[in-house]
């Protein structure tokens, strides 16, 4: 017997988030054994550059899903989930490429940027929703 769902769409980007989640991680982690680099950055750019890009994720995310799900409990079509989870996810991707130095510096602010807009867009939604 499969118990109702309130919530359909959202967990597929917590999931993918999720999965991201593990090589940002693991590329810092790794680094840091490498490098035996205990604690902090030891001054190493590259230790700082996968910090931070680990880090970043680690403060934008949840807020972030929170908001979807806040959405989706809410009522959003399935559209607006989509669409600002499809963002949040390449969002996160292109802000770590150009953090960690894997891709263009141009990533960067269109990848803070995206986030953002998720998070206001998501937030504006829900309390025009709400009210």
């Amino acid at each position: 017997m499969q118990l109702p769902t309130l919530l359909s769409i959202t967990p597929i980007y917590i999931a993918l988030l999720g999965l991201l989640f593990i090589p940002f991680t693991l590329r810092a982690g790794l680094y840091r054994v490498q490098s035996n680099i205990l604690i902090g950055t030891g001054d190493d750019p590259e230790m700082l550059r996968r910090i931070r890009g680990q880090g970043n994720f680690v403060e934008t995310v949840p807020i972030a899903l929170l908001l979807l799900v806040a959405m989706e409990l809410l009522g959003a079509k399935d559209a607006w989930l989509h669409v600002l989870g499809i963002a949040l996810i390449l969002g996160r991707i292109s802000h770590y490429l150009a953090i960690t130095e894997l891709g263009p510096n141009v990533l960067r602010p269109i990848g803070m940027s995206t986030t953002m807009i998720t998070i206001l867009v998501s937030s504006l939604w829900i309390l025009i929703n709400a009210l």
